[in-house]
């Protein structure tokens, strides 16, 4: 099998001849190859490049498109830092007050520089690996994400508690924003998409919360993914485990957990039924840990979902710049079962 037949075998529930790799490693590849932020951020064909020339290196299966987590936030306004050793942020919000909200315009997120520049290097990425790399092109942030950039996170989980009639026009706005993604992003050729919904997870808000605010939107993209043909990956930072169930409701093909979830739990709650993709610690063991402990952890996590097709090795979020290579090399080299 090449990488794009395993990472499409785990997604269908068929097993795949070993355990497929899938990196959130963009601001690795980008450090490895020699590029700042900056140049990454803004340039196609870098972008494009770093990743093809990662694959070549580490011979893993599916790509992860990623650039930062505040380009849709840019592309409705949000005042965006691009430092040039790290990945652009946001700080403040562009909805100073709740009538705001109300009189927003819906706006054309295509012509937004970042946005292109995203497209791009995923069709680029397309067009070079067609179907021997699983391209998944990442849409930024879901609508309950980007809802708490645009007011800021502070004044966003305010809202949700004292202002809920303007909590859910934000959303619905939001969520016409992420489906414009979606869309363009269906038109570069891509073999899935993804949203991160980080503010979601049980770190920054209750199972009753999450059900009400966070849970239709994601629920809503998902269908549009699916409208188009695609399959669908969400991320969801910090603790799961007592949303998992709900998360599974959404429909979503495929859910990238982060580290602090169970495995165990979300074993039993998505075996042979929804793709497992993760969850090793992204910095406390790829980043700062021994070739040892990413060995042990890659067994454990392969262990625990050896009884089912649906599982795809990555780590639980972002992978740092500063990872060593021989780390990446362990986990691939423990997929692959060559000891």
């Amino acid at each position: 099998m090449n990488g794009y037949e395993r990472i499409k075998s785990a997604l269908e529930g068929s097993k795949p001849d070993c355990t497929p790799v899938m990196l959130h490693n963009f601001m690795m590849v980008a450090h490895e190859f020699g590029y700042t932020m900056d140049q990454f951020r803004n340039d196609p064909k870098i972008i494009a490049d770093t990743f093809i020339r990662a694959v070549e290196k580490y011979n893993y299966d599916g790509i992860l498109v990623d650039i930062d987590t505040v380009t849709l936030a840019g592309a409705v306004g949000v005042p965006i830092d691009f430092p040039v050793n790290e990945p652009a942020r946001s700080k403040i919000g562009c909805l100073t007050s709740l009538e705001e909200i109300a009189n927003l315009e819906q706006i054309d997120i295509g012509s937004y520089k970042y946005v292109q520049i995203w497209l791009e290097a995923v069709y680029l990425l397309k067009s070079h690996f067609k179907d021997e790399i699983f391209i998944r092109g990442n849409c930024d942030q879901d609508p309950f994400s980007l809802a708490s950039m645009m007011r800021t996170p502070q004044q966003w989980y305010i809202d949700l508690i004292l202002n809920e009639m303007e909590a859910f026009q934000l959303l619905d706005y939001c969520t016409g924003i992420t489906s414009q993604f979606i869309e363009l992003m269906a038109e570069t050729g891509a073999d899935m998409v993804s949203n991160g919904d980080s503010p979601a997870g049980l770190d920054l808000i209750s199972p009753e919360m999450y059900r009400k605010f966070a849970f239709p939107s994601e629920k809503q993209i998902v269908e549009k993914a699916h409208s188009l043909n695609l399959t669908y990956a969400l991320h969801i930072c910090g603790r799961t485990e007592a949303i998992l169930g709900q998360i599974i409701e959404t429909g979503a093909d495929a859910l990238e957990l982060d580290y602090k979830t169970d495995a165990n739990v979300a074993y039993s709650l998505m075996k042979d039924k929804t793709t497992f993709i993760g969850n090793i610690d992204p910095s406390g063991v790829i980043a700062f840990g021994t070739v040892n402990d990413v060995k042990k952890k890659t067994e454990e996590i392969i262990s625990i979902f050896a009884d089912t097709p649906r599982f795809i090795l990555n780590a639980g979020c972002a992978i740092p710049s500063t990872a060593p290579a021989e780390n990446i090399y362990e986990m691939i080299k423990v997929a692959r079962g060559n000891y």
